[in-house]
């Protein structure tokens, strides 16, 4: 149990680390290219993964990582983009809160895993919690940005249930890496294809995506994916609720952005969500 608390603690960084994403882009990177900004988070510090391990894939491996690296970098990826300029961040937050319930869907099916009633009541008062954290009445919602954020969901929670049945052929690192190089390869081509390439990057925004690269990304996935090595994925799937709690206090410290009560009760659900689920993990 005390490994267990460890090693979920270690993963629940990652979430945290991530809630830091949305500051961190419209801060310190330039606007308009999100699929370069994708790349450049996943492919660099993948390539360097790989020359620091030096582990590569055989057999069915290679296609395995590449389905694994598009679920959970390139697709997770471009579509959370997608949704992010298409929605009000508040209500793609609350959308990306359903992970939980989706990777238990998606677990029952593959895994033949099932959650527990208590589970699913969690859950639930966990989404009730980031909408009142994040949520405004003048939302507005777009039809396109609403299928992006689900299929975002979809896409990394089959990714984490795919990585749970496959399991592990080669040590973190190198098996994070390589996610992170197909992934990344898959945000480079849509980028240009679809983005125009930017005149010249400021120090400013190579330092915001060193720091979503090597610490948002490679780090950050390194000990997320460990934490799967313990739990199931709707379990883990479960700390990404600390994101937006993360976002909001970073927006009420830095940025000077007001907190309700109503705000705090809901990051109180949050809270109580995450830490009564963990305590009852059920793979």
């Amino acid at each position: 149990m005390a490994k267990y608390r460890v090693v979920m603690a270690m993963a629940a960084v990652a979430p945290v680390v991530w809630g830091t994403t949305y500051v961190v882009t419209t801060e310190l990177l330039p606007a308009g290219i999100p699929f370069l900004v994708g790349a450049l988070r996943a492919l660099p510090v993948g390539l360097v993964l790989l020359a620091v391990f030096r582990t590569w894939p055989s057999g069915c491996w290679w296609w395995r990582l590449a389905v694994l690296g598009v679920l959970n970098i390139g697709l997770g990826f471009a579509m959370i983009f997608v949704s992010a300029y298409r929605l009000p961040g508040g209500v793609a937050a609350t959308l990306g809160a359903f992970q939980p319930i989706i990777a238990a869907g998606i677990s029952w099916i593959l895994l033949q895993q099932k959650q527990s009633k208590e589970f699913f009541v969690a859950a639930l008062l966990g989404i009730v919690g980031v909408g009142m954290l994040v949520l405004k009445s003048s939302a507005v919602l777009d039809t396109i940005g609403v299928a992006a954020a689900i299929g975002a969901t979809a896409s990394i929670g089959m990714g984490l249930t795919l990585m749970k049945r496959w399991g592990r052929p080669m040590p973190l690192m190198a098996f994070t890496a390589w996610q992170l190089v197909f992934g990344g390869l898959v945000l480079l081509f849509a980028a240009l294809v679809l983005e125009p390439l930017p005149q010249h990057f400021t120090l400013k925004n190579f330092l915001g995506i060193f720091y979503l690269g090597a610490i948002g990304t490679g780090l950050a996935y390194s000990v997320y994916f460990r934490g799967l090595d313990s739990a199931s994925p709707a379990v883990i799937s479960t700390l990404n609720l600390l994101s937006p709690i993360t976002a909001a206090l970073i927006g009420y410290i830095l940025l000077g952005q007001s907190m309700t009560w109503l705000q705090l009760l809901g990051m109180v659900l949050v809270l109580a969500s995450v830490g009564f689920i963990q305590s009852r993990n059920t793979q």
